[in-house]
């Protein structure tokens, strides 16, 4: 990549801001950003809450929700989220519950709103997929410990997981460092070993594979071939500042950039932004860092510019 003035001079800004913590502001954002002006919502995973972020950069609706690591904003303007041991959906205009499940004393870390209607739900220490009705009736169980695995469960077996358009769950294995695609009766077709444990998955529109990987290891993004080959990859050797500490949610936006939570747990509270916009180029475009407001986002989610859910590919 050709090297230019204004690459070096946004990177020299880039790296004084998250030396200094962003005092004085809580969004920062240089040429080429999109999310400059955007609305999101966000998980802080160690205060309990779930958030509404204004344009602005300040908070307008916060809720609780214990150990929240996965969070949508539903086509009806709800937001479907994870609770810890289960997942709610909920109006933020009128407060009303629309759908809620309790997964008892298992972890939860994963869910998804189906075409059908139904909603997917990744129980990580039941080491189960879950398919439950509006009801909360549950109508498919998959379990992910096959006869004979040696894949260990408990807290660190599973944290983001999705349906796929081809109808086969694609699965982060946090502790085993590795991502696996299932088919839907539960058998491995897919399998990637990461250089990192592995936080957040998602199958590209060319087939490949985006990855999230967090602190044990080298924290960074990778997008993997179907082969297993990496072919683009980011890391702390390619930021200034060396700013990513555990690369937990993300979302691929429209203009091809990649808005990553940097979740600050693990001894790494305001020791850097809670959300970067990267480019392809490897270049920091945007960063929120309010460490007033929030002390770890674990996932995040954008509206469009009608305070609609924003479409597109890679939704962590």
């Amino acid at each position: 990549m050709k090297t230019t003035p204004s690459f070096l001079l946004r990177n020299f800004v880039a790296l004084a801001l998250i030396t200094i913590g962003l005092a004085g502001g809580s969004v920062q954002s240089f040429g080429g950003a999109y999310m400059s002006g955007q609305r999101f919502v966000a998980t802080d995973y160690t205060s309990g809450t779930v958030n509404i972020v204004e344009a602005n950069g300040k908070i307008s609706w916060r809720h609780p929700a214990k150990e929240s690591n996965d969070i949508w904003v539903l086509p009806g303007g709800t937001l479907l989220f994870v609770t810890g041991n289960g997942v709610k959906e909920l109006d933020p205009k009128t407060g009303e519950t629309k759908f809620r499940y309790d997964a008892g004393r298992n972890s939860v870390y994963a869910t998804q709103r189906l075409s059908n209607g139904n909603t997917f739900i990744g129980v990580c220490s039941a080491q189960k997929l879950l398919e439950v009705a509006p009801s909360g009736k549950v109508v498919k169980t998959i379990s992910l410990i096959p006869a004979g695995k040696k894949r260990k469960g408990g807290h660190g077996f599973m944290r983001n997981a999705r349906v796929l358009k081809n109808g086969n769950y694609l699965v982060a294995h946090y502790g085993a460092r590795e991502v696996v695609e299932y088919s839907p009766e539960g058998k491995e077709v897919w399998q990637f070993k990461s250089p990192t444990s592995v936080h957040s998955a998602t199958r590209l529109a060319n087939g490949n594979t985006l990855i999230m990987g967090a602190d044990a290891g080298k924290p960074g993004l990778y997008e993997v071939t179907p082969e297993k080959k990496i072919v683009w990859q980011v890391t702390n050797d390619d930021l200034p500042g060396k700013p990513l500490r555990f690369v937990a949610g993300f979302h691929v936006l429209p203009n091809g950039n990649i808005l990553v939570s940097n979740w600050l747990g693990h001894g790494q509270f305001k020791k850097a932004p809670h959300l970067l916009e990267i480019t392809r180029a490897k270049e920091i475009v945007w960063t929120y860092n309010d460490h007033e407001q929030f002390r770890t986002i674990s996932s995040v989610f954008v509206f469009d510019k009608n305070n609609k859910p924003l479409p597109g590919e890679g939704l962590h």
